[in-house]
């Protein structure tokens, strides 16, 4: 377990080894929702298909700016809706309707972040992709 601190007087250094297990927890934590959530996989293959269109259609700085924002989005919603399942199953194990409405928010939120992320796409790849045609 990781040493828990709320204020200034964390006993830990400011090191670079640190730093490091603080990206592996991250990493881990990612790898984790990427296994145990199947709609991060949906998220993963749209990630990759905007990517790759974005690059067929050669995007401008700006627009990568708002490609890279939308996904961005919808993997932090999904994170947090996951760590959000996860707190929830261990503070209550027995179904509660509160946590079920929890769950259901936190959920909206990452609906909502994916339709937004969704109109962003139609607005910057959508000109590109009828350009081609």
């Amino acid at each position: 377990m990781r040493h828990l601190s709320l204020g200034l007087d964390d006993p830990r250094p400011l090191t670079l080894s640190a730093r490091i297990e603080s990206f592996r927890c991250a990493a881990r934590g990612v790898r984790l929702m990427l296994r145990s959530q199947h709609n991060a996989w949906l998220h993963a293959v749209a990630s990759c298909g905007v990517l790759i269109v974005g690059g067929l259609c050669v995007l401008s700085g700006a627009e990568w700016c708002w490609i890279v924002l939308a996904i961005m989005s919808v993997w932090t919603a999904e994170a947090l809706n996951t760590a959000l399942e996860f707190l929830a199953d261990v503070a209550s194990p027995e179904f509660h309707p509160l946590v079920g409405y929890a769950k259901d928010v936190a959920a909206g939120g990452v609906l909502i972040s994916a339709l937004g992320s969704a109109i962003i796409g139609i607005l910057v790849l959508g000109p590109h992709i009828l350009a081609m045609l």
